[in-house]
């Protein structure tokens, strides 16, 4: 018989949580006013509205229900053990900021080193370009977190920001995507982050358009990258008459790259460009802004919810079987040496057991500790525990039933 997908992935996880000494787990400041949320294997309903007094109340239950993902509120409460939100007795909340590789354009979910240096950038950016610089984040109160599967997470503990309601938190998130920003009276306005990203964002996405204008391979990976990044993130040129579709987004690469144009729109001068001018102004944005993960359900960012469950760092991540990482900021830069590799650091050591697997994806990347693999529809591959629970787990692959003699 075939043994479940997550059975031996569940089994692991007992054993780690089981073996991992107390003192390698990290536990949220002001522990007894967090909610703990912790899913089960096997699609069962969360369970949450949990709280613990003590540090080794909480590690006890996670080692006895080894659960598949673990969860602490960012919000603090009077009591987080209450079953209705408004009886928690909410009293403040951190931010969060989620950064998730597939929510971003023109990225291969199929390819997930590639994935994860492409996230991890857009996190670099996030703090160096947006949070320090335009609105005065201190390091010393950054927990910066790998999600332990397709992003990373900016825990945010500064007490002045505790109270901010979901409004004020959509301001700071409407200005990192660039909401609202108008390029006219940036350009002509005095110095400052927007200003600088548009005009510096003008000849870049010159470039882009240049390649997007080729009928080729490459210009066709282009056309649907620069699609994406106006009508995924709700831009004014999508909205206005629906979705921006590839007969005009081809059309406005076309269009600059006539000589003169070309130059008054380096110059400053986008109004050459009439119709389109929206269109390319909403692509220099989006160019130069910061996609922020989804809550849940919702269309509203993981930093609005004041009433969020994270994931626990130090706990492992059950689509993965990678751990929850913290990591120093002098780390998160992927194009510096001495850079985080989740791919080798948020690898929980789990046993020697080889097995034979099936893959049951078109095509993949994947690359786990010491393994890399390049996966098509159909091979069987022979992998280590770590690389087995994690292609396991993400639906990548499936036990090879083992005949019996």
């Amino acid at each position: 018989m075939v043994e479940s997908t997550w059975a031996r992935a569940a089994h692991r996880f007992h054993t780690w949580y089981g073996r991992t000494p107390a003192d390698e787990f990290w536990y949220p400041p002001r522990l007894r006013t967090r909610e703990w949320m912790f899913l089960d294997w096997g699609g069962k309903p969360p369970d949450r509205h949990r709280a613990f007094d003590t540090r080794a109340d909480t590690l006890a239950h996670i080692r006895r229900v080894a659960p598949h993902s673990c969860f602490y509120s960012t919000a603090y409460y009077d009591d987080p053990a209450a079953r209705k939100m408004n009886d928690k007795g909410w009293n403040g909340a951190d931010l969060i900021f989620d950064l998730d590789g597939d929510h971003l354009s023109g990225v291969d979910p199929f390819d997930f080193p590639s994935m994860l240096d492409t996230i991890q950038g857009q996190a670099h950016r996030l703090w160096h370009d947006f949070l320090h610089p335009e609105f005065g984040f201190d390091e010393q109160y950054l927990q910066l977190t790998f999600s332990g599967h397709r992003g990373f997470h900016l825990h945010y503990r500064e007490p002045k920001f505790w109270q901010l309601d979901s409004s004020a938190r959509r301001e700071l998130v409407s200005h990192i995507r660039g909401l609202g920003a108008d390029v006219s009276v940036l350009r002509s306005g005095p110095d400052c982050g927007w200003r600088r990203r548009i005009e510096n964002g003008i000849g870049v996405m010159l470039g882009q358009l240049e390649v997007a204008a080729q009928d080729d391979t490459d210009g066709r990976k282009m056309i649907k990258h620069l699609l994406a990044m106006v009508n995924d993130r709700g831009s004014a040129a999508s909205t206005r008459k629906g979705k921006v579709g590839t007969r005009k987004m081809h059309s406005l690469a076309t269009k600059v790259q006539h000589p003169e144009r070309r130059e008054r729109i380096l110059a400053g001068n986008t109004k050459a460009l009439k119709n389109h001018e929206t269109l390319f102004l909403d692509l220099v944005k989006g160019d130069n802004s910061i996609v922020l993960s989804a809550g849940g359900e919702t269309d509203e960012a993981v930093t609005l919810d004041i009433k969020r469950v994270i994931r626990w760092p130090t706990g492992l991540h059950g689509k993965s079987g990678l751990q929850v990482t913290e990591f120093p900021l002098s780390r998160l830069d992927p194009d510096e040496g001495g850079r985080f590799d989740a791919l080798s650091e948020a690898v929980p050591r789990f046993d020697d057991r080889n097995s034979t697997l099936e893959v049951t994806v078109e095509r993949a990347v994947a690359r786990v500790g010491d393994e890399e693999l390049e996966l098509e529809l159909g091979d069987q591959v022979e992998v280590g525990a770590n690389m087995e629970t994690f292609l396991t787990l993400k639906g990548w692959a499936r036990p090879v039933r083992v005949q019996q003699s």
